[in-house]
């Protein structure tokens, strides 16, 4: 019988999205033969097809670019930190950065659109693929603008200027001096890249979450052996307290922890003699939502399998 080896069994995972145990008995079955194992695997109906681009790209660099009343950002995803680092690479986020900003966030036009090289922005990233040797992927694009006022960037603990790993827009509608906004801007976009807020304000809370956020504070609720009438008022309770914590506007500003920044924004306003108001923002934290896959797989399979290491 052929060996096993955990590295084989972690290809076998990668291309096929099986579990660890049933691609380990497919590689046996099949005398470790690896497209037979795929085929055993997708008959017992434990993997689809072969995934040629199966690797998670969970690292990378979020960019942001301004330009007065413009801003854009954008996340750009590889598998290793360190290409991360490459200059390359960074070089490319900060090209396609100032390509959202100048055109726009749909992710189609964006692709098409022409990097300095000349090359489409899809094009060079397949050649970023080829020459870096590395899966990589465009995840998301946001442009905001406000027809007078400012954009304000900040990105946090950044690795070269416009790029870090969290980078967060703000925008503030008024007809006062930057002054007056770039400072109360920063202000909130450092509120914001901690205190993670999931919309603007309370109405703009996706209704799902809301709806399970909801659920879970009734079974809670029903635990209390109360009346019906009073869990119904534990629940709403409940709902409200999480979308004024969840809503930017509600949330206490981090620097002191108590001041809402509705409030923080009215005050800045009263001082300017100018109305301001915030409009909108954008928070990308690099692989937010990717599932990453474990650093050292192989290893986690032969202490946990006993599978022999190559």
């Amino acid at each position: 019988m052929a060996e096993i080896t955990a590295a084989a069994v972690k290809d076998l995972r990668e291309r096929s999205g099986a579990g660890m145990m049933d691609c380990k008995k497919a590689l046996t079955e099949n005398g470790g033969d690896m497209e037979a194992a795929i085929d055993w695997l997708r008959t017992k109906g434990l993997a689809a097809a072969a995934k040629k681009s199966s690797r998670t790209a969970a690292e990378g660099l979020v960019g942001i670019a301004v330009a007065g009343t413009k801003g854009a950002a954008i996340e750009v995803n590889s598998e290793t930190d360190f290409v991360a680092k490459n200059d390359q690479f960074q070089a490319f986020v900060r090209d396609v950065t100032n390509l959202a900003l100048a055109q726009g966030d749909d992710m189609d036009t964006l692709k098409a659109a022409k990097m300095p090289s000349g090359k489409t922005v899809e094009e060079a990233l397949t050649n970023n693929i080829a020459t870096i040797g590395e899966n990589q992927s465009l995840r998301r694009v946001r442009q905001l603008s406000v027809s007078q006022g400012a954009v304000i960037p900040y990105v946090h603990n950044q690795a070269s200027p416009g790029l870090g790993k969290i980078g967060v827009l703000v925008a503030l509608e008024s007809s006062a001096g930057v002054d007056v906004l770039e400072p109360l801007g920063k202000q909130i976009a450092m509120h914001i890249a901690a205190a993670f807020p999931l919309a603007l304000d309370e109405n703009g809370l996706d209704q799902d979450v809301i709806e399970r956020e909801r659920a879970i504070a009734t079974e809670k609720a029903s635990e209390s052996g109360k009346p019906a009438d009073i869990i119904a008022k534990m629940v709403e309770g409940s709902v409200k307290k999480f979308a004024k914590e969840n809503a930017l506007l509600s949330q206490p500003i981090v620097m002191d922890g108590k001041t809402p920044v509705a409030d923080v924004v009215a005050k800045a306003a009263k001082d300017a003699g100018a109305e301001i108001a915030l409009v909108d923002y954008v928070r990308f934290q690099l692989g937010e939502g990717i599932e990453k896959e474990e650093s050292d797989f192989a290893a986690e399979v032969a202490a946990t399998a006993g599978i022999n290491k190559p």
